[in-house]
């Protein structure tokens, strides 16, 4: 028998399985990319690194677990991870008390805790699915935005589609919903807050609008922004200060 995802239901009752299924990777494999050199996770993380002006950076929506934090920390990165369910922020503790002190709670339905322009690079990755579209474009996205310096970058990566989607997760035996999202609607928004997006630099680099399907055949999107210097959402931040 299979049971509704509510979301914060869901990851409450499945934060160990989660980090499970997520460390062990059987997720994070793409099915039908549209660029050859987007393969997995570790290949979108590899280019928000290489396209990220420093070391400093924040995982928005950490999932159970925190795994890309831990792995960019283990390469030297100076990141933080937030997750609004207490249960993630446990796991993630319990599994890599080394990061204990770099990942905590925080809504993205609510303002972030931190000071403008703080981040070389911020990735959300198949979060803003769970949140309402009307809180994802007038506070997520420029917030997201409000917290990444000059020339940093934010990688966004979604399920792609209009309205909602409910399928089955053999992970888990259970049936799951997802709000969707339009890439172009995101893009006006991110580009209202001074966030353009990043072309591929060649025919073999990632960039532009990226396509792909999960484990589960789910199609998703994913892009690069990067905040240009001197756009008006940077100095409007400059003039009203710090949060």
């Amino acid at each position: 028998m299979t049971s509704q995802d509510m979301s914060a239901e869901f990851y409450r009752n499945h934060a160990s399985q989660y980090a499970t299924v997520a460390h062990e990777f059987r997720q994070s494999v793409y099915v039908r990319s549209s660029h050859p050199s987007l393969r997995n996770d570790w290949d979108a993380l590899e280019h928000l690194t290489q396209l990220a002006p420093g070391k400093h950076g924040l995982d928005a929506g950490c999932g159970a677990g925190a795994r890309d934090v831990f792995h960019l920390w283990s390469q030297g990165y100076d990141v933080v991870g937030i997750d609004a369910i207490e249960e993630n922020i446990r796991v993630a503790h319990d599994l890599h008390p080394e990061i204990a002190d770099r990942v905590f709670m925080a809504d993205l339905r609510q303002e972030l805790p931190f000071a403008d322009e703080a981040f070389d690079f911020v990735m959300c990755n198949a979060v803003i699915q769970h949140i309402d579209p009307e809180i994802v474009q007038t506070l997520v996205l420029p917030e997201l935005a409000r917290v990444i310096r000059p020339q940093g970058v934010l990688q966004l990566m979604f399920k792609n589609g209009e309205g909602s989607l409910s399928v089955y997760d053999k992970d888990y035996g259970v049936e799951r919903s997802f709000q969707l999202y339009d890439e172009t609607r995101l893009l006006e928004i991110l580009l209202q807050q001074g966030m353009t997006l990043v072309p591929a630099e060649s025919p073999e680099g990632l960039g532009g609008l990226l396509y792909f399907a999960d484990g589960k055949t789910v199609d998703h999107c994913l892009f690069f922004t990067r905040k240009v210097a001197g756009s008006a959402a940077s100095l409007h931040h400059r003039e009203v200060g710090g949060r």
